[in-house]
């Protein structure tokens, strides 16, 4: 199948590694110039460097925190200065500070709101006007199961997140007649270094082993095992494509059967 991606020009945020540099490998497997972006600049070159060299593609890497609106800013006027374009936005930050509902502290929240609701809000803000210039566009947004069901110590993650829902249904009635879609996608048990992070807090609260820990969780799910970032990169890649022409506003699952729920 063709994706319709040569030649797009794409933005991948945490792009160093997880789930962040899966999709900007697919992206980059499809014909796609993509913009790395990730706080540390080191393994941030390191991964572009892997990508260029097993893909062929043309890759610019930027460095910076977008936790900050400036940065966020800079980082898509450099991206079109360069590529003369923008076409995608994968949205994709750092989680949340791990925390429970009843004593999460007050900075914690601040970072949560700033990491998971804004930072989704100000990249499709600032995206939108250019993917408007393309004809059209695809806001791919990358946020957790815990929109669906509770993980424990992720209180934060799921409070933030269903904001971004909230937000990607709005935006996706406002810009659909542009030719800009929005989606999200929400991992579920997928082997990252922040699931490994969760899985061995989670097991030093227990007094169980990592290892433990991670087989538990693969239990919980509906085929059994834990998944590849890679796995969660195939459907960015089909979201962002010519293909997924008439899905817009919607959340999908990359869990594994991991959630339950029928809604």
């Amino acid at each position: 199948m063709d994706l319709e991606l040569t030649g797009k020009v794409a933005i991948i945020g945490g792009a160093s590694q997880g789930l962040g540099r899966a999709s900007a490998e697919v992206l980059a497997e499809e014909g796609c110039r993509i913009t790395m972006c990730s706080r540390t600049s080191e393994s941030l070159e390191r991964a572009a460097a892997e990508i260029r060299d097993t893909t062929g593609a043309e890759v610019m890497t930027y460095a910076g925190d977008l936790e900050s609106y400036d940065t966020i800013k800079d980082l898509i006027a450099r991206t079109v200065e360069h590529y003369g374009q923008l076409d995608i936005m994968v949205n994709n930050s750092g989680g949340p500070p791990l925390a429970r509902s009843a004593n999460a502290t007050e900075e914690q929240w601040e970072t949560a709101v700033q990491r998971s609701l804004y930072f989704f809000a100000r990249m499709s803000r600032e995206a939108v006007p250019h993917l408007k210039e393309q004809g059209g566009g695809r806001i791919i947004n990358i946020l957790a199961s815990t929109v669906y069901q509770p993980i424990p110590n992720l209180a934060l993650s799921g409070a933030t997140r269903m904001g971004v829902v909230a937000f990607a249904k709005s935006l996706a009635d406002e810009v659909g007649r542009d030719g800009i879609l929005v989606n999200n996608v929400c991992p579920g048990s997928i082997l990252t270094e922040r699931m490994l992070s969760n899985v061995t807090n989670r097991a030093n609260e227990l007094g169980t082993s990592v290892e433990e820990g991670l087989a538990s969780r693969a239990a919980e799910t509906a085929v059994g095992r834990i998944g590849e970032p890679k796995e969660l990169g195939y459907l960015v890649g089909f979201l962002a494509s010519g293909k997924s022409s008439y899905i817009t506003g919607t959340t999908i699952l990359v869990d594994g059967g991991l959630v339950r729920a029928v809604m």
